[in-house]
């Protein structure tokens, strides 16, 4: 047995006509909230990323993009009756999104950017503020976003939101490492039930899934990528 998972990197601008096009199939409530953005720029890729969400998930159950119905959990995360189970995450410009029939997945995606040392001493645990801190200068703010990436796809994954202290669970930042949890506070289960999976787009983005695999192989498809960003994936 194995867990199928389908992935799909798309740019979050895009000509008006396209942005008008995936902009019909969106609700009263979707749209009111792309409303609320200040920006263009951020109505814009609200738009963008919410309507192709919907696009992708309506191909893939043979559904009117526009007739899904979400249901919101109580920390926000949405999900569709009957599945598939889905994340979307967005960064930099460039939206990701996991879809799998099998499992609760996690996607988090994150540009570099500056980041003080501080903050991964307040939300890391101390064996990775520690193995990160040892990494040569020019390896530190990669390293950084390895962690919070497979950090930040658990705790999507599990869907409780900021309920989960990021320092409950310690994963790899090794690069030559393969993606893992390693440890795991017991009251929230088994650290070998977790697989991770490393996501490279490029020079200057990182990203990371999380399911609770329970030790099924895990077999990823990209499925739409930039052609600059070179998306791929490893386990």
């Amino acid at each position: 047995m194995s867990i199928d998972i389908t992935l799909h990197f798309w740019r979050l601008d895009a000509p008006q006509p396209m942005v008008d096009h995936l902009s019909r199939v969106l609700d009263a409530g979707e749209i009111a909230r792309a409303d609320r953005f200040v920006h263009l720029r951020d109505r814009t890729a609200y738009r963008i990323g919410r309507g192709r969400l919907r696009e992708l998930l309506g191909e893939w159950r043979g559904q009117d993009p526009a007739s899904l119905q979400f249901d919101i959990g109580p920390q926000g995360k949405p999900s569709l009756s009957g599945g598939p189970h889905f994340n979307l995450s967005h960064s930099g410009g460039l939206a990701c999104l996991a879809i799998t029939q099998d499992v609760e997945i996690g996607a988090d995606i994150e540009a570099y950017r500056e980041v003080e040392d501080a903050v991964a001493e307040r939300f890391f645990a101390p064996k990775e503020y520690a193995q990160l801190s040892v990494l040569p200068s020019v390896e530190w703010l990669a390293g950084f976003f390895r962690i919070w990436t497979r950090k930040e796809a658990v705790v999507k994954a599990i869907g409780e939101g900021l309920s989960i202290p990021l320092d409950a669970f310690d994963v790899t930042v090794d690069p030559k490492a393969p993606p893992l949890m390693t440890r795991l506070d017991p009251t929230r289960g088994r650290v070998e039930d977790w697989s991770l999976v490393h996501l490279a787009m490029g020079e200057a983005m990182v990203g990371a899934l999380a399911v609770r695999a329970a030790g099924q192989a895990i077999r990823v498809q990209v499925r739409e990528c930039p052609p600059d960003l070179r998306c791929h994936w490893s386990v």
